[in-house]
């Protein structure tokens, strides 16, 4: 693994670079861009399975977006899906400047699949999109988590997050993932929910910050990643399970690509896609099979 950074819009992004096991700097390989989660740091999930497709012979990068981890981004913890697009693409810019690159592909596990679909219909540098255990976030996941009144309320708290940021120079942050505080961004009183998230043998690594920027509510509560769905024309791989996030979604975006496509779809819960290896092996498998296939120059 090596420590790389980029630029996007004068901002610097910090990432990890795998390469394969027996990688030759003369060689060409096929390379993909790996992004996790809401809020998540490359040393998540995202770390594990670009170190896992590395191994299947890619070229993989996962990095922290604006506004995350190492990389730049004022204030911190913001959510804003039209950033971390631009942020793919200046991705895909710097991959495609290295000499031993051949082509890009995508692969975005839980939240980032919804920020992928985006890229995947918009950036034909990109040769084939993969999703494992996608949450595709749209208006009616939305209304269903908050109801109406809930977003609304969220939308008063980001205006007046933002005034205050303005006055004062102070953010206002919410726990992103918790099982004991209502107010939290993604709320569930059972214990053991969040595990991956708390636990530092999982998920609650050092570099992650369990912690939302309030103002990005403003961005967020309209985020759709099914609105150009039908626009995607490259091969797509769909990675999914009962148990993982909105599994109709999954099978909706499956529907809507118009490109070539599979539906692999496995067992196990949501968090199994994280870091289970039972279900992370069979996403790696399935994905490097199709990645390996479709990213050619």
């Amino acid at each position: 693994m090596q420590k790389v950074t980029f630029t996007r819009d004068g901002l610097t992004l910090v990432g990890n670079l795998f390469t394969p096991t027996d990688f030759d700097e003369n060689g060409h390989y096929p390379a993909a861009i790996v992004q996790g989660s809401f809020t998540s740091v490359k040393e998540m999930m995202a770390g594990t399975y670009a170190q896992k497709l590395a191994e299947q012979g890619l070229v993989t990068l996962a990095f922290d977006y604006a506004h995350y981890g190492e990389s730049e981004g004022s204030p911190r913890q913001l959510e804003v899906p039209a950033e971390k697009l631009a942020d793919l693409r200046a991705a895909v810019t710097f991959l495609l400047d290295l000499p031993y690159v051949e082509a890009v592909g995508m692969l975005g596990v839980c939240t980032s699949a919804s920020n992928a679909t985006f890229l995947a219909a918009g950036d034909d540098r990109v040769k084939a999109l993969a999703t494992a255990a996608g949450f595709l976030v749209t208006p009616a996941v939305l209304d269903a988590t908050y109801g109406q009144d809930g977003i609304a309320e969220r939308l008063e708290q980001a205006a007046a997050a933002k005034q205050k940021a303005e006055q004062t120079g102070e953010e206002t942050f919410i726990t992103v993932y918790s099982e004991t505080e209502p107010d939290a961004a993604n709320y569930a009183p059972v214990e053991g929910a969040y595990d991956y998230y708390n636990n530092p043998t999982r998920g609650g690594v050092p570099e992650y910050t369990n912690k939302l920027n309030v103002q990005s509510w403003t961005t967020w509560l309209d985020f759709d990643a099914l609105a150009r769905a039908s626009d995607i024309t490259i091969p797509t791989i769909v990675v999914h399970s009962d148990g993982s996030a909105v599994p109709e979604n999954a099978k909706a975006l499956y529907e809507a690509v118009q490109g070539e496509k599979e539906l692999a779809w496995g067992d196990g819960n949501h968090w199994d896609y994280y870091d289970s290896e039972k279900q992370v092996d069979y996403a790696v498998e399935n994905i490097s099979r199709f990645f390996h296939e479709h990213v050619t120059a």
